[in-house]
């Protein structure tokens, strides 16, 4: 099992920064991808970053630039850095891992991100 905490979201306007952690516990070591999924009103659960074991960090094209996803294996968590957030970047940010071992995916709780003036 892994557990999964989020932290750090709130209200911010246009053009501001919010950094969002997500600290893992239980069988980390399982743990092959880390990522970070937002899900907007009415719209689908999509990735907007995610750090797979080896490999680059991923991001989508609209976050490409002022997102930035990071790891500290001491701490065993994972931060998604914001810089210049629009108001369509609102909506619930998901920590996400995915365990290699049981081929399951866990979630955190979620954590609202709210970018108007």
């Amino acid at each position: 099992q892994v557990q999964l905490v989020e932290s750090g979201g709130g209200l911010v306007q246009p053009g501001g920064s919010l950094r969002l952690s997500c600290a893992a516990s239980g069988n980390i070591d399982s743990i092959s991808f880390l990522g970070w999924y937002r899900q907007a009103p009415g719209e689908q659960r999509e990735l907007a970053a995610g750090l797979l074991r080896g490999a680059i960090p991923q991001y989508a094209g609209s976050v490409r630039g002022r997102f930035t996803i990071s790891r500290d294996n001491d701490k065993n968590t994972v931060y998604l850095q914001m810089n210049s957030l629009k108001p369509e970047d609102t909506a619930v940010y998901y920590c996400n891992a995915y365990s290699e071992y049981t081929l399951r995916n866990f979630w955190g709780q979620g954590t609202q991100v709210t970018v108007s003036p």
